[in-house]
Order: structure tokens, then C-alpha cells, then sequence
């Protein structure tokens, strides 16, 4: 069966995004992004919420930029093709690889654990990955964690009051400090 990921940059205080609205100390260097060209590989699907679908939509015609590097060209490559279902209340459509989610969260993480196909069930943005814990849905949370305090924003982590057992599966540090740390829910 498909594994469903949860996995996100985070500063070390647990939030994907300051108070302000900015992410930009989640800028990747060379190696960090590569890590995540790699993982990306790896993925079968990736369900978005509506604002994350926006952040990324700058993917979809980046490759028009003659000034982007080769690792930019080759994340465009791997992702642009992607499938990806997008949960939104507010979108009546969406571009590139992409659909409207057309039932609720468990029910499409549900057609799609049963659909042949290999690759792992993605998702990001916080709101959906704090329904889809709260559902149980969760299979693992790939946590890049940056070494910088936000001191509030979106928090990676709800807050539902529920306590979920972690094995520690892999961790890995790379130069810039940037820790990945790997966790499979204990079932």
C-alpha cells in the first residue's frame, strides 16, 4: 500500500511560515535542494492545499526564465509532471498536472492507495496535513528543519491534542546545518 508523507521545511521553533507571511529562510542551497529534487522523484501523487498550489505555480512557466540554473530546470522536470490533486473551496480550476480534489481528503487518499501506480501519497501545506492527522492518515512527516527561531507563523504540527508515537527512520545533516529528520508513525 501507498505511504502517505507529510514533509515541509520548518524552522527550528516548528513553523513553515513567520508571522509575517515570509519563508524565505527556507530558500534551499545546492545540496538541500537536491535532497528534495530526489525526493520528489520518489512521489506517485502530491495533494496541495490551495495556498500552497499558488506558491508552486510559479513552477509551471519557470522554465521560460533563461537565467535558471540546471538544478531549477531538472526540479521542473521532476515536478511539473507530477500529478497533483488540489483541495480548495474557493478554486473553480487549476493548471498544469493538477485537479480539483473531487471528494473530501480521506476519500481521495483512499482511491488513491487503491489505484496501481508506485510512488508515495505526498502532502503539503499545513492545513491539509493537520486534517489528514487528525484522520490518521498519516504514514510519515519528513521534517527539513532550518536553523533560525520565526517565533510564530503556521505551525508544521497542529495542535489537536493527540498523541502520535514516532520512530525515528533517518536523519541526515547537511552542510548549510539544515537538518532532515525522517519519522514513520508507529502503528
Amino acid at each position: 500500500m501507498r505511504r502517505v508523507t507529510y514533509a515541509m521545511s520548518v524552522s527550528l521553533d516548528g513553523y513553515i511560515v513567520g508571522l509575517d507571511g515570509d519563508f524565505d529562510w527556507t530558500a534551499p542551497d545546492e545540496e538541500v535542494f537536491r535532497f528534495w529534487i530526489d525526493e520528489t522523484r520518489e512521489l506517485g501523487v502530491h495533494l496541495l492545499g490551495r495556498r500552497l498550489y499558488e506558491t508552486m505555480l510559479y513552477w509551471e512557466t519557470a522554465d521560460q526564465d533563461p537565467s535558471l540554473d540546471a538544478a531549477s530546470l531538472e526540479w521542473i522536470a521532476v515536478w511539473n509532471p507530477l500529478p497533483k490533486v488540489v483541495f480548495s473551496s474557493t478554486l473553480s480550476a487549476v493548471q498544469g498536472n493538477a485537479r480539483l480534489a473531487s471528494g473530501g481528503l480521506a476519500e481521495e487518499i483512499e482511491r488513491l492507495r487503491a489505484e496501481p501506480g508506485d510512488g508515495d501519497i505526498a502532502i503539503g501545506g499545513a492545513t491539509l496535513a493537520a486534517e489528514a492527522a487528525a484522520l490518521d492518515l498519516i504514514d510519515e512527516y519528513r521534517v527539513m528543519v532550518y536553523p533560525v527561531l520565526v517565533g510564530g507563523g503556521i505551525p508544521f504540527f497542529a495542535q489537536d491534542g493527540r498523541r502520535v508515537d514516532l520512530e525515528l527512520v533517518e536523519t541526515r545533516t547537511f552542510g548549510s546545518k539544515v537538518v532532515h529528520l525522517r519519522y514513520r508513525v508507529a502503528r
